[in-house]
């Protein structure tokens, strides 16, 4: 399983690695170059699926997203 996944901002371009909790899903990051709170797309489960060269570590093992695809919910985590 690969822990690590490079997320690049849509909005400005920014490539950083990072590496992915393997215990929750990640609904929301950061951006380090324009500070763009990025969240999943529709029917992606989390930000790694969206803007990561890897998934998150549940759809590398089973396919399946890490907690319910397309509804993250700010209060979960």
């Amino acid at each position: 399983m690969i822990l690590e996944s490079t997320i690049t901002c849509p909005h400005c371009g920014t490539a950083k690695t990072e590496t992915m909790p393997t215990d929750a899903c990640q609904y929301f990051y950061d951006c380090t170059g324009c500070g763009t709170l990025l969240r999943p797309k529709q029917g992606d489960c989390c930000v790694f699926c969206s803007y990561g060269t890897v998934p998150c570590p549940p759809v590398q093992v089973d396919g399946k997203g890490c907690c319910h695809a397309g509804d993250p919910s700010p209060a979960a985590g």
